[in-house]
């Protein structure tokens, strides 16, 4: 009977792995990988927005561009590596523009495509930035410093203005006259298209300024701490309170449709009507801070992003 325990031994041995396999199967990784290959991840946290029109580009805090060209409809995700995108802008025909909080100032083409970074010395903790009609690159932060660079961050001329102050906005108002806010009210003018920079006026109220937006080279608002806003009829010389019916501090302000719109704390979106501004209902509102917002020209729709991967298209017709 040898012969037959040898036989069967290891078949007996064989039929048990095989129940031991079927009972301890790996789990299902599947749903993970099909996670990994989307372009919006639930990580992402998107804190910079801007749209030429054609693309709509977000930047995000966790290293990564997302870019749409079909109205927010679908993305691309491009990784850039160890990035904190903080603001970007539309530099003309050039492309986009973004600042990365590792001092670092990053380009793509007008596709959204093809990134790449130049170092940026000063300021050391760069927080707005924005291009001039030439196409030069200007970027504001911490300790009331304005950089500027015309040859695309090849050399940079740096402004210090002296002060313990963060600038937070800055803005081109024509190819000569610019305007840069600060905290504690801080507005700082140039008349020369950058070559020098003074202080003007202050803001009431030590202002904190959250965004800044200009429709032309004398009317702007500007938001700020816990809803505040104002508005100046005179190039930032002045400035009035208006009154913020949601309550919410807005953290982007850009043109929509004709009409200065906002987004910001708690999912509100907001228009300015008249001379308040007030909520834009939209469906499936979601109440987390919105770090970017950018119009869909002629869609009667806005671009959002924020925190846990939200970025989409929401109507601003939609009825309450």
């Amino acid at each position: 009977m040898d012969w037959v325990k040898k036989s069967w031994l290891p078949l007996g041995a064989s039929i048990a792995c095989g129940a031991l396999t079927a009972c301890s199967q790996g789990p299902d990784m599947s749903g993970i990988a099909a996670e990994r290959l989307r372009s919006v991840q639930r990580y992402d946290i998107s804190q910079a927005m801007a749209s030429n029109g054609k693309v709509i580009v977000a930047g995000t805090q966790s290293g990564a561009v997302l870019s749409s060209e079909d109205q927010g409809k679908t993305w691309k995700r491009t990784t850039l590596g160890n990035t904190s995108l903080v603001d970007m802008t539309v530099c003309g025909d050039q492309g986009f523009v973004a600042i990365d909080h590792y001092h670092k100032v990053w380009s793509a083409d007008a596709d959204g495509n093809n990134w790449k970074s130049v170092p940026l010395d000063m300021p050391k903790t760069p927080l707005a930035l924005t291009c001039d009609k030439q196409g030069g690159w200007w970027v504001v932060g911490v300790n009331s410093v304005i950089s500027g660079s015309a040859d695309r961050g090849a050399t940079w001329k740096t402004t210090d203005l002296g002060e313990d102050t963060q600038i937070t906005t800055i803005q081109f108002l024509d190819e000569k006259n610019a305007i840069a806010l600060g905290e504690f009210g801080l507005t700082v003018m140039s008349d020369d298209g950058g070559a020098t920079w003074k202080k003007g006026p202050k803001m009431p109220g030590e202002f904190y300024p959250y965004a800044a937006l200009f429709a032309s080279r004398t009317e702007g608002w500007v938001a700020g701490v816990a809803g505040q806003m104002l508005h100046t009829t005179d190039g930032g010389k002045s400035w009035t309170k208006q009154v913020n019916t949601t309550r919410a501090s807005l953290n982007r302000l850009f043109m929509h449709e004709g009409k200065p719109f906002g987004v910001g704390a708690g999912g509100v979106i907001a228009q300015l009507d008249g001379n308040s501004w007030r909520a834009v209902p939209y469906t499936d509102a979601v109440p987390v801070f919105l770090g970017g917002g950018a119009s869909l020209p002629g869609q009667s729709a806005i671009v959002i992003g924020g925190p846990g991967g939200l970025l989409r298209a929401v109507s601003t017709h939609a009825k309450q």
